[in-house]
């Protein structure tokens, strides 16, 4: 039997607001109800009051905080899902907090790795100054295996999950070929330019960024940015040009090799603007908001160690190593490393190129993060202001360099060029051209 259907009627309160109170009343018809606004409600039957009752009640077990079952049986990978993305919480917000501490922290943080890294270098080298060619590719397939060792903790931490791993690969194999084209390049160059002209051709690598960003990302420069970077570049050979003879030694070296180091700047930028797209990309398509930056950095090192495979003959001869020899260098070179055996001249290691690996490995998690949360500009920027700093660091009593270097006359004036050139660049924008600034990523 089906329950009685229950007309309502309402009656006001005698409160400043009126209130609607039920209270019980006789049937009325529906002319009654027409005149209270209601529609005719039509009685129910007893399956279908029953359907809609269980129904009403499943509908309010949110509001009073109870689980549905569907509810109980999704929790489980809901909070897998959760606890998978936990690490990307900070990332997808990243970009929103950057106007505030976390690009400068982070550009800092570069600053001083990129310091750290072009001293160490130069150290390292102290003890390996007979194999180079071994530290260079012991960086390139080392951090291979250290990469994806942190990738798959992460990966067990919840950190990264299968979404971020599922990602197309031909992106990563185009960031490995460019890593390992500009390191060719730079190598083949390197061995015929001056130590204090590659610096000052370094600051293409900017020219690039600025090219490469507006094509493909779209990216519109205001003048004070333009402005800015130019000074910037300007700051640095000023810095490293002054009282060293750059202009001769530029002028005889002939501008094949010149044309070579730009190109390999050039692999450069494309592989940050590269790494900014897969990024941007990624914040689009997985639920997460954002891909972790190790996974970036692992498949890319490991496809540019492909690469480097593919080019060990041709670059083992740029270092005067006979690729049949390349057996017996990398066995001394590890020798060396590890400063054992009978080969002398090997002090400082293994201390001075492990510290050379782990503040290398650091320069390069940092600045992929700040490449993340900001944009390949501002990472360029950071990591170019280190250059008159190494150059003052290397007036410091180091240990196994011997005496240390004296300024160049044009340090203060180039230091000077480059911290307006920064200050410049990041002034802030006005206030009435707001809608314009969302159209831009730095």
């Amino acid at each position: 039997m089906a329950p009685p259907a229950s007309p309502i009627t309402f009656r006001p309160s005698a409160a400043r607001r009126p209130l609607l109170l039920r209270a019980p009343a006789p049937r009325v018809g529906v002319t009654a109800l027409a005149r209270c606004g209601l529609p005719r409600r039509d009685p129910l039957p007893a399956a279908a009051w029953a359907h809609a009752h269980a129904r009403g009640i499943g509908a309010a077990r949110p509001w009073l905080g109870t689980p549905t079952r569907r509810e109980d049986e999704a929790a489980p990978a809901r909070e897998t899902t959760r606890c998978a993305a936990a690490g990307q919480v900070a990332g997808s917000t990243s970009v929103g907090r950057g106007a505030g501490l976390e690009v400068p922290l982070a550009a800092a943080a570069v600053v001083a790795m990129a310091t750290g890294n072009r001293v160490l270098y130069k150290l390292a080298l102290v003890p390996l100054r007979q194999y180079p060619f071994f530290l260079a590719q012991f960086a390139t397939f080392g951090y291979v295996v250290i990469y994806f060792s942190i990738l798959y903790l992460r990966y067990q931490a919840g950190i990264v999950n299968d979404e971020m791993l599922s990602l197309p690969k031909k992106p990563f194999l185009a960031v490995g070929l460019l890593e390992a084209l500009a390191a060719a390049a730079g190598m083949a160059a390197g061995t015929a330019l001056s130590g204090a002209s590659i610096p000052i051709l370094s600051q293409t690598y900017l020219v690039w960024q600025l090219l490469l960003s507006a094509i493909f990302l779209k990216r519109r420069y205001r003048i004070n940015e333009i402005t800015g970077c130019l000074l910037v570049a300007i700051g640095v050979i000023i810095t490293v040009a002054t009282g060293s003879g750059t202009g001769a030694s530029l002028k005889s070296t002939g501008i094949v090799w010149q044309l070579l180091m730009i190109i390999s700047f050039f692999f450069q930028a494309a592989d940050t603007v590269l790494k900014e797209i897969i990024f941007r990309d990624a914040s689009k398509k997985l639920k997460c908001g954002s891909v972790d930056l190790f996974v970036v950095n692992s498949y890319g090192s490991a496809y540019q160690a492909l690469f480097m495979c593919l080019l060990l003959p041709f670059l083992s001869k740029l270092w005067g190593v006979p690729f049949h020899l390349l057996p017996t260098y990398i066995k001394d070179g590890a020798a060396c490393f590890l400063n054992m055996g009978s080969i002398s001249g090997c002090e400082g290691a293994p201390l001075l190129p492990l510290l050379f690996v782990l503040v290398n490995m650091g320069y390069n998690i940092s600045l992929l993060h700040l490449l993340k949360i900001s944009s390949a500009v501002v990472s360029c920027l950071a990591s170019t202001f280190s250059v008159p700093l190494a150059i003052y660091a290397f007036t410091l009593p180091l240990p196994y360099i011997g005496a240390p270097s004296t300024l160049p006359p044009g340090f203060v004036a180039g230091a000077v060029v480059l911290t307006a050139g920064l200050l410049l660049y990041s002034l802030p924008q006005a206030q009435h051209s707001g809608n314009s600034r969302h159209k831009r990523n730095d």
